[in-house]
């Protein structure tokens, strides 16, 4: 086989991926494009470490062996990205990641802190142009 069909396979595979993770609301489909996203770059590893060993007679096959590395990495990426999704969602009532990004706490506006003061003065700016 050709090193081209799986290289193109996990290209297809890490495109629709990035798509997934750039469009979608839910963080569960994020998270779950991500996965996809590095079983692409397992492919392009397996795919190459192959490809690579039939030009070397004795080889240490370390596509592979970081393919392994990276399945246990998102293994422990996936348990820990559930666990903080299902927290918020106990915590929000949402997994949504605009009305998370929406419903985010504001600094205090009694903050002596410098943005805070040019915040609120934007905000003045802006109720003024509106008027």
């Amino acid at each position: 086989m050709h090193l081209a069909y799986p290289a193109v396979l996990s290209a297809l595979l890490f495109c629709t991926g990035l798509y997934g993770v750039l469009a979608r609301r839910n963080a569960i489909l994020v998270l779950m494009s991500v996965e996809l996203m590095l079983n692409a770059v397992n492919l392009n590893l397996v795919a190459f470490d192959v490809w690579l060993s039939r030009a070397a007679i004795e080889t240490l096959h370390s596509g592979q062996a970081l393919t392994l590395f990276t399945i246990a990495i998102a293994a422990a990426e996936i348990g820990i990205g559930l666990a903080i999704v299902l927290a918020v969602h106990r915590n929000r009532g949402t997994s949504d990641i605009d009305r998370l990004r929406d419903s985010a706490e504001s600094p205090d506006d009694s903050d002596d802190g410098p943005h805070s003061a040019a915040a609120t003065a934007e905000a003045a700016e802006k109720a003024e142009a509106t008027a």
